[in-house]
Order: C-alpha cells, then sequence, then structure tokens
C-alpha cells in the first residue's frame, strides 16, 4: 500500500472521528489484498502516480509467466483434448513394453557376449566398455542355434515394439510439456531420467532398424553407437520403472477387479480430470475408444511380424519376409542362401583365390602352407549348421563338410585347447580378422569349410575355404581364409 493512499485513508477516518480506527485498517487490508490480486493474476496494472509503474508490471509479468506457462500451446492441459488418452491406456502399453523391453535387453546382451570381445581387441568395438562388460562369459557352441534364436529374438521382437513404443510416447505426450519444466532439484532429476529414457530408446531402436535395413546412416560403428546407446536408455528404463510401476500396477490392478477402464475425462480410481497429467480436462468426441487404440497398436505390431520374422523363423513365413533384405531366398541350388557380406563388396577377385591361393596355418613355432588339393587331401569331415547374422537373418541348417579346426591345430603341433586368429583376404569391413576361443576350436563341429550342400563354395560364400563354427555370429564364420595362427587368441 502506498504512503499516499495510506495517508488519505487517515485522514478521511479523522474527518469521521477518532472513534473508527477499524474502518482505517479495513480499508488498508481491502487495498492490499487487491494489489496482491492484481500480482496473482499477471497483470501490468500500476498506480497512475507510481513512475516505476512500467518496469513493476513487466517484472509481475513475467512472474506469472514462469509461474503458469504461455497462455496457449501444449503446456495449457485443455490443449490435449484426445479422449483416449489416459493412465489405463498408458499402463496397459507400458505393461506391454516391459516384457518386450526386457527381452529384447537379455538378448541384445547375449549378442555382444556372443562376440567374446573380452577375448582379444580384433573382437572389441567398444574397448572403452568397463564396467560395462561386467556379465561377459566365454560363448557356448551349444546348442548349434543358440545365435539364431536370440538374434532373431532381438531383432524381431524389436521390430514388433515399435507400434507399441510410439503408442507409449503419444500416451504421455502431455508430460513432456508440463509447466514450469523443472520445479526442483528431485523435478529435474526425474526430466533428466525422462531425457535418457526417451531420447535413448528412439535413438537404440532407430539405429537398430536402419541396420536391418541395411539403411545405416549414423556417423560411427554401429556397435559403439547402438551399445553406449542401449545403456544409456537402461538407466532411463530402471528409473522410470522404479517410479511408475507401482502406479502401473495400481491402475492396472482396478481392472482386474473388474473395474471397468476409465471413461472419456475420468482418472481410475475417482480422480478428478487432469489428475495424472494424462486425462484431458475438456475432452474431444470420442473418435475411437481405448480399446480400440490398443486393436490398432496390436494390427500394426503383428503386420510387421508378418513381414518380417521369416527371415529368423524359417519355413513358409520366409516367403513374406517382404522388410527382410537378407530374409528371403534367392533360388534352391547348393549354394543360393542369403550372403551379407559379397566378394565384390569385400574387394575379392578371382586373383585372390584362384590356384595361387594359399592357406598359411601356424602355432607352437611350426607353419604349414596348403593349397586347397591340399587340404581337401586331409580327413574331411561334415557338419549341419546355420549362418545367422546380427541383422537378424539367418539360414536353416546347411550342410558344410572341411577340415576340422582342430586337426589343423595339430598339424602345426599346437597341442591342447587352443584358440586361433583367423585372417581373412577381404580388404574391407569391420570382421576382416578375429580370434576364435578355444571350446570353439575345439568343437568337432567347428570346421574350414570347402563345401557347402555338396559342391564346392561359391565366391560369394567364402571360396577357396571359410570357418564355420557352431552358435557363433555370421561374422566370425570368416570367408576367404588367408591364415590361421593357433594360440594367440
Amino acid at each position: 500500500m502506498t504512503g499516499e493512499r495510506l495517508f488519505g485513508a487517515c485522514f478521511a477516518a479523522g474527518g469521521a472521528g477518532i472513534g473508527r480506527p477499524t474502518m482505517v485498517a479495513g480499508a488498508a487490508r481491502r487495498d492490499e489484498g487487491s494489489r496482491k490480486a492484481h500480482m496473482d493474476e499477471g497483470t501490468d496494472r500500476t498506480d497512475a502516480s507510481d513512475p516505476a509503474g512500467d518496469g513493476l508490471g513487466r517484472t509481475r509479468g513475467l512472474r506469472a509467466f514462469l509461474r503458469e506457462g504461455p497462455p496457449v500451446g501444449p503446456t495449457r492441459p485443455a490443449f490435449w483434448r484426445s479422449p483416449a488418452r489416459g493412465p489405463w491406456t498408458t499402463s496397459v502399453l507400458g505393461a506391454v513394453l516391459l516384457v518386450g523391453i526386457t527381452v529384447v535387453t537379455v538378448t541384445g546382451l547375449l549378442s555382444y557376449a556372443a562376440y567374446n570381445p573380452d577375448l582379444s581387441p580384433v573382437n572389441d568395438k567398444t574397448p572403452g566398455k568397463g564396467l560395462l562388460g561386467f556379465y561377459l562369459f566365454p560363448w557356448p557352441t551349444d546348442p548349434h542355434w543358440l545365435y539364431r534364436l536370440t538374434q532373431g529374438l532381438h531383432v524381431t521382437l524389436g521390430i514388433v515394439l515399435v507400434p507399441v513404443l510410439l503408442a507409449k510416447l503419444w500416451s504421455v505426450i502431455p508430460l513432456f510439456f508440463t509447466w514450469p519444466p523443472v520445479r526442483s532439484v528431485a523435478h529435474s532429476l526425474e526430466r533428466l531420467s525422462l531425457l535418457c529414457l526417451v531420447g535413448g530408446a528412439l535413438f537404440v531402436f532407430a539405429t537398430g532398424v536402419l541396420n536391418v535395413q541395411l539403411e545405416y546412416v549414423f556417423p560411427g560403428s554401429f556397435y559403439v553407437l547402438h551399445f553406449y546407446g542401449s545403456w544409456v536408455f537402461l538407466g532411463g528404463f530402471a528409473v522410470h520403472l522404479a517410479t511408475k510401476a507401482p502406479v502401473m500396477v495400481r491402475t492396472l490392478g482396478g481392472g482386474r477387479r473388474g473395474a471397468p477402464p476409465p471413461g472419456p475425462g475420468e482418472d481410475p480410481g475417482g480422480g478428478p480430470p487432469g489428475g495424472s497429467g494424462l486425462v484431458s480436462p475438456g475432452p474431444a468426441p470420442p473418435t475411437i475408444s481405448r480399446a480400440g487404440v490398443l486393436g490398432m497398436v496390436g494390427l500394426g505390431s503383428l503386420t510387421l511380424f508378418a513381414v518380417t520374422a521369416g527371415q529368423s523363423v524359417g519355413g513358409p513365413l520366409r516367403a513374406t519376409a517382404l522388410l527382410a533384405p537378407r530374409g528371403r531366398l534367392s533360388g534352391d541350388g547348393p549354394n543360393d542362401f542369403p550372403v551379407n557380406t559379397t566378394a565384390a563388396r569385400a574387394r575379392v577377385g578371382e586373383g585372390d583365390v584362384g590356384d595361387s591361393w594359399r592357406l598359411t596355418v601356424r602355432g607352437s613355432g611350426a607353419e604349414a602352407v596348403l593349397s586347397r588339393a591340399e587340404l581337401l587331401a586331409l580327413p574331411q569331415h561334415d557338419a549341419a549348421l546355420p549362418i545367422a547374422c546380427v541383422e537378424g537373418w539367418s539360414t536353416r541348417d546347411q550342410e558344410w563338410s572341411g577340415v576340422r579346426l582342430a586337426d589343423l591345430a595339430d598339424l602345426v603341433g599346437a597341442a591342447g585347447p587352443v584358440g586361433v586368429f583367423v585372417e581373412s583376404l577381404q580388404r574391407t569391413g569391420s570382421f576382416t580378422r578375429v580370434a576364435l576361443r578355444a571350446n570353439q576350436v575345439g568343437d568337432p563341429r567347428s570346421l574350414l569349410a570347402l563345401r557347402v550342400n555338396g559342391a564346392d563354395l561359391s565366391l560369394d560364400h567364402g571360396y577357396p575355404a571359410r570357418v564355420i563354427v557352431p552358435a557363433a555370429p555370421g561374422v566370425h564364420n570368416t570367408k576367404w581364409v588367408g591364415r590361421l595362427t593357433f594360440g594367440e587368441a
């Protein structure tokens, strides 16, 4: 209250008699209340006699803006009007993602372990991983279809979850625009975890899908970006799960007790509209029910499954793998199964694999140089093994024949369980050299393959010789082998 107004009030009271102090105090209180009301409304109204009125009004307006946000736009709850959005919809989608992402995470970690990154630097594309590799273990060779299963499940389920992920983000988008953006230190940490969760999810799914489609456009190695991006996402996911899982269980628990899904503008538990930040206080007329939204999401996921799963499952679904560049068969001949890297792309020509080609085998200080004819003269063995790639595609079991890796180790005196360092003639690519563990070398199904399905290897499939190991990622089944060094892995 200004001095001028206080003086005027006192003068009026004096003129009416000293016995009316209550009226003076009441006038002062009413004036002070009016001033506070104007400040709360964020108006610029000031006393005309206040020479600093314009500055004070702008300050009040700024304070009101910071407190209440823009008068229109996505920060206002009424901006989001879909009646299908709400805690029940979000909880159902969240429950599906909880199960799906858990499976995708476990299979992704297994896929990383399958590369044996702790065995040799040539296998490790993430040398700075530190404690993030705490769970690594020697990758087994049994069952022989293990990598085909884990990676096929990882990729197929990841693609199927894309509609669910997008629907979940749609269901909670009002929360991204809550005002003020940060209310406290605890709220700022929650927002940071949300950034890791949403940003990490979008990045990991985008890199994964583009890599599967052979349209990877990100700078840097897919293995590095996908690995570290996944851990950022998992950090946000863990925080989100710890804070939101009780809400999800409580919301879905009401449905299990027989309560119907909440209607438009209703919050579960009888709370006020918009109490969760997800329900619109003024929903638009419904054009689809919440169950209809979930049905559309499910249909989208089912469609993606139908046009993707055949690359891993095989059988009749292989013909429907329309979104899988390596999923369909190219023919029915002995070498007509998918190829990831062709000889042309690897820059391997006829001159590299002609009659002058020789395989160098080293170990325990000894060395043997063998032609293909000399390899064919050694004891030959058969193994029925698939090819399975990180992009999720795989083949049925192919009938390979060649020399056991263990026999080649014996040839140069590398006794006992011993690993091998494999070098390819391939001039480009990420895995021109790989290291295999002793358990992989010692498996009797691990071959230096010379033939497949009763015919010589084609050039694209690794002629004149390639490695084939049970349960190993496709890139570790090295093609166009030029040298084997036992004891260095």
